[in-house]
């Protein structure tokens, strides 16, 4: 006798199986959105389509009431019961047993058609075996588990993970600083059990709010004390954008300025006459900004032979905005990490050691860099990112250049980047922006990838993430956010994206290529934790009234 199928396949298009889940009350197993379906496409049984639950509706029917003889039933008495579940199942990939092994190939030739009757849930055996099958041993990269529970592991291919452009989004609250922190710490340090650890990764995280520290308490950690970082390595657009007033539309500072500074770098430069005749603006040699500040007043005050005595030059009193500007800049303490005496005396090489964790300050190797920006002024963030950014994507350019292989794969982190790398087209976010969206497009082949974290991801530059191939997506409140999100993952999630603004804390779609299916995840969680979770106002609040020192925090201000 023939056991009564639990499931039924009512309708199927190309990207939608319309299932019905005949008598869920006899079934032993759960089932809810993010679940997987497989459905048989042959009578052998050897093959199956494997969907994705994305969402359900419930079929009901009246239920009346056991009455006897002609005694009237009374609408109210008349209950609806539940029959049966209808599932809107996403396929996304086939999946095929033969001897004992699981094979799975995302996408699908054949679609079931109706009847089908041994369609079943995806259990726990063959998820782990669909998610470990096309990924060897020493390529799994853990760091999250199946929402859903039974505690399954969801291992990602780790050289297409990190070879290719990460995105992290979620609104405050949803863990999204956890995630990334959970994701750097495996790359530094996978645990003991496994047969091989992470020894060579280079991670360096642009860390706007001061998090990180408290989770990588090893980390070569570089704050606005430590940074050293050498304006003569801007650029000529870079240097023009901190030292001159772009609104003027001032020729002659221009000018000026681009003449001071070709004329100073001639001056320190130690190399053949030859050589020295080729140095332009942008050349990277160093120049003394306090020479290009003595040139400027020279031309502010010049006076020349005229036939009748002293005239006045041509720049006289012309360039007093630039002079004045400029003399704010290196008396402004804030800009001492890029301005200061340091910096002159700081060296390429050295300048390049403090950001590779290559021994460049008290002989401190780390995996992880941690630049804190939380102290750098706004108004040179972009280049202060923008520098550094260039800089580690240069040295990647020519070290495949020379050595003509990829021996240390860099890894940089953007926390906030929604700060730095926006759509806006303003002149304080261009620096950044252009250096960024560089590595975005050219970075993997040089071996520097991009992680790309933000709360607000409509307002991160649509290169940044047209470039991303594996997207963790977590609670996002925000309509445009959503949206957006929506219009960046392939449209054959459908109604699967719907779940991003319901989804818990700690809770992601993880989609892309490293990984064999999407799926709902529960991110680990990070041991030591950075330090972003919320501020507990009630419990601070309840304490006795706390006295502050003002004395220090104006004097750690004004330095």
């Amino acid at each position: 006798m023939n056991k009564e199928p639990e499931f039924k396949i009512l309708s199927v298009t190309p990207t939608l199986i319309e299932v019905e889940f005949i008598r869920p009350e006899t079934y032993n197993q759960e089932f809810n959105i993010g679940n997987y379906i497989k459905v048989p496409d042959d009578k052998k049984e050897t093959n199956f389509i494997v969907g994705i639950i994305e969402s359900y509706s419930i079929k009901t029917e009246p239920e009346k009431p056991i009455t006897s003889g002609n005694e009237e039933v009374k609408k109210e008495d008349i209950k609806n019961k539940t029959k049966s579940f209808i599932l809107n199942v996403q396929p996304i990939g086939t999946l095929t047993k033969e001897k004992g092994k699981v094979n799975f190939q995302r996408g699908f030739r054949n679609i079931p058609i109706p009847p089908v009757d041994d369609v079943k849930l995806v259990l726990k055996p063959d998820l782990e075996q669909i998610y470990n099958c096309n990924i060897k041993e020493n390529e799994r990269f853990i760091f999250s588990k199946l929402a859903q529970g039974d505690n399954i592991k969801v291992p990602v291919n780790g050289n297409r993970f990190f070879n290719k452009h990460i995105a992290i989004v979620g609104a405050t609250g949803s863990g999204k600083s956890h995630t990334t922190a959970k994701i750097i710490q495996e790359a530094v340090a996978l645990p003991e059990e496994k047969s091989f650890k992470l020894n060579n990764s280079h991670v360096i995280i642009f860390d706007i709010h001061a998090e990180y520290k408290q989770a990588f308490p090893d980390a070569n950690l570089i704050g606005i004390k430590e940074l050293i970082l050498p304006y003569w390595l801007l650029t000529s657009e870079e240097l023009i954008e901190l030292f001159i007033d772009t609104e003027a539309n001032d020729h002659n500072q221009r000018n000026i300025f681009k003449e001071a500074v070709i004329e100073s770098r001639k001056k320190h430069f130690k190399g053949s006459d030859i050589d020295k005749d080729k140095i332009h603006f942008d050349s990277s040699l160093y120049f003394d900004i306090h020479e290009v500040l003595k040139h400027a007043i020279d031309k502010n005050f010049e006076m020349k032979q005229g036939t009748r005595g002293l005239i006045k030059g041509d720049l006289h009193g012309k360039l007093g905005n630039f002079v004045s500007r400029l003399e704010n800049k290196l008396n402004d303490k804030r800009f001492e990490f890029l301005l200061g005496e340091k910096c002159k005396k700081i060296t390429f090489e050295e300048t390049l050691r403090q950001f590779t964790s290559y021994g460049f300050r008290k002989n401190k190797i780390a995996n992880v860099t941690i630049l804190d920006l939380s102290g750098i002024p706004f108004e040179v963030l972009s280049i202060t990112v923008s520098l550094i950014s260039r800089m580690l994507f240069e040295f990647a350019y020519f070290y495949k250049k020379i050595k003509n292989d990829i021996d240390i794969p860099l890894l940089l982190v953007y926390e906030e980047a929604h700060k730095y790398v926006p759509q806006s087209d303003l002149a304080k976010y261009r620096a950044s922006k252009y250096s960024i969206e560089r590595i975005a497009k050219e970075g993997r082949k040089y071996g520097v990838s991009l992680l790309i974290a933000s709360q607000r991801p409509s307002e991160v530059s649509k290169t940044i993430f047209a470039q991303c191939n594996n997207f963790i997506a977590m609670r996002l409140t925000n309509p445009d956010d959503q949206n957006y999100v929506k219009k960046l993952l392939p449209d054959t999630l459908g109604g699967l994206t719907d779940n991003l603004s319901v989804l818990r804390t700690g809770e992601a779609l993880l989609i892309g290529d490293a990984i064999e299916i999407p799926s709902i995840v529960q991110i680990d969680r990070c041991d030591p934790e950075p330090s972003s979770s919320d501020i507990l106002y009630i419990k601070k609040w309840s304490k006795q009234w706390f006295d502050v020192d003002f004395d220090e925090i104006i004097n750690n201000w004004e330095k």
